[in-house]
């Protein structure tokens, strides 16, 4: 790699309603504000170039659904367990790829459900990681938007947390503690990710933005 200076790499896609365009370009910006080179991409097939993805320093992805091959899926999980970063948000990251399960091995996680619409919940630190690098001084805040249920890793590490609220589509599960940040190592890489960021607004709430800001840095080689 040349100098100091870190490359991303932005692979966008899948379902459109996640608006992959608008919300990968909100953070190719700031990374491209902290100094890093940031390279954009509409193709799974960047994950076939291994000479690009070794000297790519994190890979930040939103590709809701859709398919990914073997090969692609054997070049990112081999990128990401040689030290690339992998990070992204809501179903662009565990949204992805639902019938390749060695894709969620490497997020640690995979969305199931959601109530109808938009529920009011609040997002706050999981006990005793308060004072993580990627939520400390986050207290608690809340949000109006999809509150994910999810399926997780036991090995993975849950930063942040909310309260699952009433869903008569899926009994029993109010007030279930539900991960809505959580972290993981793949090999040498690092693994970044939230839950938030259905719409573009849900950027701009200064919490998740900071949150997803830090964790793109983490997650960096």
């Amino acid at each position: 790699m040349t100098g100091t200076r870190k490359t991303a790499l932005v692979v966008r896609g899948g379902w459109k309603g996640h608006w992959p365009i608008e919300a990968t370009d909100r953070y190719a910006a700031v990374l491209e504000g902290r100094g890093y080179r940031v390279v954009k991409s509409e193709s799974l097939d960047s994950y076939l170039d291994a000479a690009a993805l070794a000297e790519t320093d994190l890979i930040v992805q939103t590709w809701t659904m859709g398919t990914i091959t073997g090969e692609q899926l054997a070049g990112l999980s081999a990128a990401v367990r040689a030290g690339t970063g992998f990070a992204g948000w809501h179903g662009g990251m565990i949204d992805a790829f639902r019938n390749a399960p060695g894709y969620q091995l490497i997020t640690g996680g995979q969305f199931v459900h959601h109530p109808r619409g938009f529920v009011d919940y609040r997002v706050r630190p999981a006990p005793e990681r308060e004072s993580h690098p990627l939520v400390d001084g986050l207290t608690g805040y809340p949000v109006n938007t999809e509150q994910y249920y999810v399926h997780v890793d036991p090995s993975v590490d849950v930063l942040a947390v909310t309260d699952y609220v009433d869903d008569p589509d899926a009994p029993g599960a109010a007030g279930t503690t539900m991960p809505v940040v959580w972290t993981r190592n793949w090999g040498e890489g690092r693994v970044f990710v939230t839950t938030l960021g259905h719409k573009p607004d849900d950027l701009t709430v200064p919490q998740t933005h900071e949150t997803i800001t830090r964790g793109l840095i983490w997650a960096t080689r």
